[in-house]
């Protein structure tokens, strides 16, 4: 069980005086920092139904209970230990897993563990005007409910850092409090990171997409040898799930309310903005950009980092287990390259391709994704299909990246692109459509926006139309 304490946990706080008051120094600087920049004009007025953290196990993990945001019970979780653990890839394969940093990987797991934790502060900042716009309680309570666990997984590795790297740990923290989404001197780490999320569409793939990618990370972090960190990230993918969720489900819905309006125009696609929907190929190209965002998150397709970072069993593959060789030392990677200006096939050193073998696991899960959104058109008997563009389209990162292709995959020239990139990619009369119709808040229960379906069930068994967010007298 979760303690009671100023924070709440499950690793015996309270044995360990030193963290215990780095941690309850740190805490006033994350409430400072989660009232500046968190969710704008719900700080304080406004009760939302939230699940909170009470246990790790499985079977009953999470309460639910109206909370105010700025008094929502954040705190250190770490999912129950595995018994004599071992190390289950790499050069240590098979020796026991690491309850302490070893000094040889003191840097390399060090910046693992930073370039994870700012992405959570990133994502709640990145989110923090949405409510405003917000297309039903029931949507702004899900936001809320994202944004408070992206606050709770900064937290656990704040907790990792004061915990296991000393001084600099504790700088690291504090810095992961400094930087902010989009600013110019001190931006986040990740350029996806730094993208402004200000409509509920960019919400939805950004939570499809980037968070995704988010789980990918945490489950090849998952396997790591050193066992807190292991720990923590296997009970942040437990929280994960629902972002996700949140993103796909939310997709279906406008995909479906597309089709309604598309039904009602004669199945013609232009009059479905007309109506104050979002047309299927506005759609396409919000796809387009957050997929290929969140591509380069995986880093360069061939990385010496990548290969140290698994021989010295600091991350895995995400399911490594599902895997017959864990050390790879003689295996070789089928994969495109891009040399002299064509693409080829190419046999890389596994452990150098890691990047490239969890970016084909993670289009593969998106694809999945892709195939339940095809689902509605195709029951709507609609013909139009979303889809994937290709891995080398748009990429800012890798070896892709400072060459154009089109989403097919097809290498053009520099011409082409600058013609034809807004037929692909969402332009300004895009942004500006989407913040018209998003214009008014929906803050009656059971009601919903124009441009987004219902969806199928409410939270935690309550109905549809619950008040999920509360205005105080």
């Amino acid at each position: 069980m979760i303690s009671s304490e100023r924070i709440p946990n499950n690793v015996d706080l309270t044995s360990n005086k030193r963290l215990q008051r780095a941690l309850e120094h740190w805490q006033p600087k994350y409430l400072d920092w989660w009232r500046e920049m968190g969710p704008e004009d719900f700080q304080d007025h406004h009760q939302v139904y939230l699940r909170t953290a009470i246990s790790v196990d499985a079977a009953g993990w999470a309460h639910f209970d109206f909370v105010k945001l700025p008094e929502y019970r954040w705190g250190i979780f770490l999912a129950e230990p595995v018994k004599d653990r071992v190390i289950g890839f790499g050069d240590l394969m098979g020796k026991p897993a690491w309850q302490e940093v070893p000094g040889e990987f003191r840097n390399q797991l060090r910046r693992l563990i930073v370039t994870q934790g700012d992405t959570e502060p990133a994502s709640v900042e990145q989110q923090r005007k949405l409510g405003s716009k917000c297309p039903s309680l029931y949507d702004l309570r899900n936001l809320f409910q994202v944004n408070v666990e992206e606050g709770r997984h900064l937290w656990s590795m704040a907790y990792l850092l004061h915990s296991y790297f000393g001084r600099d740990g504790r700088d690291e923290a504090e810095d992961l409090l400094a930087r902010t989404s989009g600013h110019a001197d001190k931006p986040r780490i990740l350029e996806a990171f730094n993208e402004p999320i200000d409509n509920w569409l960019d919400f939805f793939m950004f939570t499809m997409f980037t968070d995704r990618d988010g789980k990918s990370q945490l489950m090849s972090l998952s396997e790591s040898a050193l066992d807190p960190l292991a720990r923590t990230t296997r009970f942040m993918l437990t929280e994960e799930a629902h972002h996700m969720f949140v993103g796909e489900t939310g997709m279906s819905r406008i995909i479906e309310r597309t089709c309604q309006l598309m039904k009602e125009a004669g199945g013609v696609a232009e009059d479905v903005r007309r109506q104050g929907g979002i047309d299927l190929p506005m759609i396409q190209r919000h796809l387009n950009f957050w997929f290929s965002r969140s591509l380069d998150l995986h880093g360069s397709e061939i990385s010496s980092n990548a290969a140290s970072y698994f021989s010295n069993g600091l991350k895995g593959r995400a399911r490594e287990e599902t895997f017959q060789d864990h050390t790879v030392v003689d295996t070789y990677y089928d994969m495109e390259v891009f040399e002299e200006g064509r693409v080829q096939r190419q046999e890389v050193l596994m452990r150098k391709a890691m990047n490239e073998v969890l970016r084909d696991w993670y289009v593969g899960d998106c694809q999945a994704g892709m195939d339940r959104w095809n689902k509605v058109l195709e029951n709507y008997g609609l013909s139009d299909r979303m889809y994937l563009p290709d891995k080398k389209f748009s990429r800012g990162i890798g070896i892709y990246s400072g060459f154009h292709f089109d989403p097919q995959g097809q290498s053009i020239s520099n011409e082409e692109w600058e013609r034809k990139r807004h037929e692909w990619l969402p332009s300004t009369d895009d942004k500006n459509y989407l913040l018209s119709i998003m214009a008014e808040p929906i803050f009656e229960p059971g009601i919903f926006a124009n441009y987004i379906a219902p969806p199928r069930r409410g939270i935690n068994q309550l109905p549809i139309n619950h008040q999920y967010v509360r205005t105080e007298a």
